[in-house]
């Protein structure tokens, strides 16, 4: 069964922010911000974004591996592997 999103309109977010940041922290779930009754944003925590922003990075880094070996070219396996892994875990040298 798909989540209900939680949905907060723009007048609310304006009145007490603390209170959208609060709900964010507490499901851990994006809040879509409506104006005018139509989604118009999307609030997430910055884990989350963080998280998606590597995902992107890490897709796109795969899309021009794919582009590479259709044009007979490449890097080392263990090069991609190592920035793959740099990615995935930002912490590690």
């Amino acid at each position: 069964m798909p989540k209900v999103p939680n949905i907060i309109p723009v007048t609310d977010l304006r009145q007490d922010a603390a209170a959208a940041l609060k709900r964010l922290r507490a499901t851990r779930q994006p809040v879509v911000i409506t104006q005018r009754g139509r989604a118009a944003a999307v609030l997430l925590s910055m884990d989350e974004y963080e998280r998606g922003e590597n995902e992107r990075q890490l897709l796109r880094i795969i899309a021009r591996g794919e582009r590479e070996i259709a044009a007979g070219k490449g890097f080392d396996l263990d090069a991609v592997l190592a920035e793959a892994d740099a990615l995935l875990d930002p912490g590690t040298p």
